[in-house]
């Protein structure tokens, strides 16, 4: 039986009100509009490019239908959502209104003339709107779509009826109580494995009755049952929200679903390669998202291969290869570390005429793009880094170098994870070894680490620092045997030489 056109009427002039009224703030962006051949009238739409855009780049493309009325709002969600790092940048296109009743309705009632549009505005959509941004802008080939109350109608009506055309399907308490829950019936005959490759469907609603209301409790039924395996997809019902205010949660969690276990950053795990003593088991470190995979043998991760963990035990020879696995793979990223069976580094018996509380350091000035060679430089002062020392006491807080030398006791024999972290480059060497080469030019909070077998005694140790601008710093530390933090190598097991 059909709904009374009197509660059908309700929900398509609140929805109005809420989507497509004037908004408070200007629209970001550029406006643009094309003449439609199918629709036969000219449709504007608003762009909006991604802060920092890159012409270089390419850009998913987010499509918001009630444009004017959502752009501000979904643009503050999805830059705070990229922001947090849940999803990359992107292109909008708010899609401007000129009759919301025919193009959103994907059959005609008799209580709303001229309803039952929609085939015509998804062929707008598919041979002219998206055509015309995929020739105009650099974009990857993934598109997502947008849509609110009659346009959530619209955004599922249109993942049934041209699948191919957008990858993510956003529908936020989406009217699918329209003529007697056409769309839930349609989604019963339409779905099938066709439908799920590359797909994701994200359903927001009111929690209980809501849901009932606006037909999606009947759409989670068919999606349980019909569903292909891999059609990713998500129906959230929200207590203490209304039709409107549902959109700030429904769009924030929406897009952090379509992008699953985004990253836009290098895997990176401790120690990232070295030297390990054979059949002695030794461990590697990770803290981030848990869609991460690894082999051992050097091959690309797979959603079978192994997880891993924050704390992940290995022996012998190891090609490490981790792999981000969200649910856009053109995102995902490897990082490959290598471990080699080899013999401990070794010490050497204390040296005499040397102290403990801190290694000998040499300070130079100078501009320097990479780390120079300090034998063909004159000193300016040097000194004990004892417990007194840090870079901000130095005479200059840029264009500066530091060698440091001396000595390191190891108490303990076994595996160490050694850390450095810089601003700007840094080299550290055990012996005639270099353990860690981190030169060049860049900030800190990356830091940059090695495993390496020790023996019991006395180790020379060598570090090379340059400062040309901006923030200094300089930090080993190491993390001995049995331990699973770093910490600062203790002043008394620094030597330096009289």
């Amino acid at each position: 039986m059909k709904r009374p056109f009197i509660r059908c009427a309700l929900f398509l002039i609140s929805s109005l009100i809420i989507c497509s009224g004037a908004t408070a703030r200007e629209l970001p962006g550029k406006h643009d509009s094309l003449h439609s051949a199918v629709l036969k009238e000219d449709r504007a739409f608003q762009v909006l490019l991604p802060e920092n855009f890159d012409p270089g780049q390419k850009y998913d493309v987010l499509y918001i239908l009630d444009g004017d009325g959502n752009l501000n709002t979904i643009s503050d969600i999805q830059q705070f959502a990229q922001n947090e790092t849940f999803m990359p940048p992107v292109i909008m296109v708010a899609v401007f209104n000129t009759n919301r009743d025919r193009d959103m309705t994907p059959t005609h009632v008799d209580q709303l003339p001229g309803s039952g549009g929609a085939d015509k505005f998804l062929s707008f959509l598919k041979n002219e709107l998206v055509p015309y941004i995929n020739k105009k802008y650099p974009v990857s080939g993934t598109n997502l779509l947008y849509g609110h109350s009659l346009t959530g109608l619209f955004s599922v009506y249109a993942f049934l009826a041209e699948p191919q055309l957008f990858n993510y399907y956003l529908a936020v308490d989406p009217s699918l109580w329209w003529d007697s829950n056409y769309v839930d019936k349609l989604a019963a005959d339409k779905l099938n494995a066709s439908l799920g490759k590359g797909k994701a469907l994200f359903i927001g609603g009111r929690d209980d009755a809501g849901l009932k209301q606006m037909g999606i409790t009947d759409m989670d039924a068919v999606l349980k049952s019909k569903a292909p395996r891999d059609l990713n997809w998500k129906i959230v019902g929200y207590p203490d929200e209304h039709h409107g205010s549902l959109r700030l949660k429904s769009v924030y969690d929406g897009l952090k679903f379509f992008y699953n276990g985004y990253s836009s950053a290098p895997i990176v795990f401790h120690p990232m390669s070295g030297i390990v003593l054979k059949d002695t088991p030794y461990k590697v470190y990770y803290f981030g998202q848990s869609q991460v995979r690894y082999t051992v043998d050097g091959s690309e991760p797979t959603q079978s291969s192994t997880q891993m963990l924050p704390s992940n035990s290995l022996m012998n020879n190891v090609k490490l290869t981790v792999k981000n696995l969200s649910r856009a793979d053109r995102f995902n990223k490897s990082t490959v570390g290598e471990f080699k069976i080899g013999n401990a580094l070794p010490a050497i018996e204390k040296p005499k005429n040397v102290t403990p509380g801190g290694l000998n350091y040499t300070y130079y000035e100078g501009h320097w793009d990479a780390l120079p060679d300090f034998r063909k430089l004159k000193p300016v002062h040097s000194g004990i880094a004892d417990k007194e020392f840090n870079l901000g006491k130095l005479p200059r807080l840029n264009d500066f170098g530091l060698l440091m030398e001396g000595y390191l006791e190891i108490q303990q024999a076994g595996h160490y994870i050694i850390l450095l972290d810089s601003d700007d480059g840094a080299k550290l060497y055990l012996g005639d070894h270099l353990l860690i080469d981190y030169d060049g030019l860049h900030g800190n909070g990356k830091p940059k680490t090695y495993l390496v077998p020790l023996e019991k005694g006395f180790y020379p140790v060598r570090l090379e620092y340059f400062q040309q601008g901006g923030g200094s710093q300089l930090m080993v530390m190491y993390v001995p045997p049995g331990e699973e933090q770093p910490r600062p190598v203790p002043l008394e097991l620094q030597y330096s030489k009289h």
